[in-house]
């Protein structure tokens, strides 16, 4: 996958969130601020209009980290736009990206995440979904998998792992603070989570 793939991923994300904000916000409005689809919507929108042409795939995610976090509020500003920079550095310079090395990039993607708010899974957030879909990509790698066949797996990873926030009681963020009132409600960020994988896997199934 090269630099214009990875924008197109990134571009089809923005289209994914755009088209689930609302639920996204529903999401969150049970559990937290209330906005975490529509400020997610335009820190990706932010994001597509960042990207540089003709870059390679690390500058890409770079480029497109740095405008969610300029442009997203709340915590997923920062969370996202971390993942998105980690990932672009573990990438370097490369001008295109084999299985094993976008494996390195979501894995450099999740320890950012976790660096950052300190989540493990269990705790009902993004890491829900991202630890499982890392998990998941790596297995797929280890058993001959090529790199679509990965992202296929990380996705559905994610969105298993989405779904299984709902019976869990929220340990961190602002969801913690409802106690077990938390539990019930699925997680707006481990539900984005799998949306952006998703999109990731279709743009990688295009190729």
């Amino acid at each position: 996958m090269n630099g214009e793939g990875l924008a197109s991923w990134i571009r089809h994300a923005a289209d994914l969130v755009s088209a689930d904000a609302e639920r996204l916000t529903r999401l969150d409005a049970a559990i937290g601020d209330g906005d975490h689809g529509h400020n997610l919507d335009r820190g990706f929108r932010a994001a597509v209009g960042a990207l540089p042409g003709d870059a390679p795939p690390g500058k890409v995610l770079i480029a497109a980290g740095r405008a969610i976090v300029s442009k997203t509020g709340g915590a997923s500003g920062p969370l996202y736009g971390t993942a998105l920079r980690r990932a672009g550095k573990a990438l370097g310079d490369a001008r295109d990206v084999d299985a094993a090395g976008l494996g390195t990039a979501l894995k450099a993607a999740l320890d950012g995440v976790q660096d950052l708010g300190k989540a493990v899974e269990g705790d009902k957030t993004m890491v829900d979904a991202l630890a499982p879909a890392v998990a998941a990509y790596e297995a797929a790698l280890a058993d001959g998998s090529g790199l679509a066949g990965c992202v296929r797996a990380a996705a559905d990873a994610a969105a298993k792992g989405a779904d299984d926030t709902v019976p869990m009681q929220a340990r961190k963020g602002r969801a913690s603070y409802l106690g077990p009132r938390s539990v019930g409600h699925m997680d707006p960020g481990a539900s984005s989570t799998a949306l952006v994988l998703r999109a990731l896997a279709d743009v990688a199934g295009e190729g």
